[in-house]
């Protein structure tokens, strides 16, 4: 199938009115709920085109398509990702993210609870780093049981992102494309998939957006960039549990990448 360019993503979401970074600050969102939706680029169009009278897009400095590049780390033996692998709950993901384009970067600290809820803190640092400063260091003592000598730093990884924000509801809406991972031995892209998260106060009911994909025969389903960029990079990790969203991820690729050693 044909991919579908940054050029055309960028024509449509010229058809979409804007909101600045500053008129979000209602829709932060960092008490929520997400729902994650992956697909195949083919559909993005359809998607978007449904969207245009119900959201808006988050432009800053006249770029409407950033990319956004993080940084994740982990222990030695990879506990944050067989927490995730082994279902546990209240887990955690630590990392630096970069907002490319304007040059502005957070220490970042995720945690799931039990109640299925994602709470994010962060703090602004200069840039990525793959050693903690002091300030992280503190930061992460407080927000984490972890130590700072025991994180090292894992898988860098790079997308473009669009932010659509619902223009009546508090709601806002995140689509990733042109997904890359990489570390010091590896790297691994994944250009027709097209992850999306639906992102809501609490536990807030219906989505436009939602309905949308639903209306284009796309469900939820559960992905994460972390864990899946950590099972194509380092091939000796359990990942038995995973099995089932890499299949799902091959049928939605159309078999195009290289998913062999984890699928036998």
């Amino acid at each position: 199938m044909k991919q579908f360019s940054n050029k055309t993503i960028k024509s449509l979401l010229n058809k979409f009115n804007s909101i600045s970074l500053e008129e979000t600050s209602s829709v932060k969102l960092m008490n929520r709920t997400d729902t994650k939706f992956v697909f195949h680029t083919d559909k993005l169009r359809a998607v978007l085109e449904k969207a245009i009278e119900k959201y808006k897009v988050l432009e800053i400095n006249k770029i409407k398509l950033p990319l956004y590049r993080t940084l994740y780390f982990d222990t030695d033996d990879f506990l944050m990702y067989n927490a995730h692998h082994q279902g546990k709950m209240n887990r955690y993901k630590v990392r630096h993210r970069e907002y490319v384009d304007s040059g502005i970067s957070f220490f970042e600290i995720k945690f799931k609870s039990n109640k299925g809820k994602t709470v994010k803190k962060r703090i602004k640092v200069n840039h990525i780093e793959e050693s903690f400063s002091k300030e992280s260091q503190s930061f992460l003592k407080e927000n984490t049981p972890f130590i700072p000598k025991s994180l090292k730093a894992k898988i860098y990884n790079e997308f473009f992102r669009i932010t659509l924000v619902n223009c009546k509801n508090k709601e806002r809406i995140t689509i990733d494309t042109g997904l890359k991972f990489k570390n010091n031995f590896n790297n691994v892209a994944i250009n027709s998939l097209v992850i999306t998260e639906v992102k809501r106060e609490g536990f807030s009911g219906s989505s436009d957006f939602a309905d949308i994909l639903k209306s284009e025969k796309i469900h939820s389903g559960k992905i994460s960039k972390y864990c899946t960029g950590t099972i194509l990079l380092y091939n000796n990790l359990k990942h038995n549990r995973f099995k089932p969203r890499f299949l799902n991820l091959n049928k939605i690729t159309n078999g195009s990448n290289n998913f062999e050693h984890i699928l036998r």
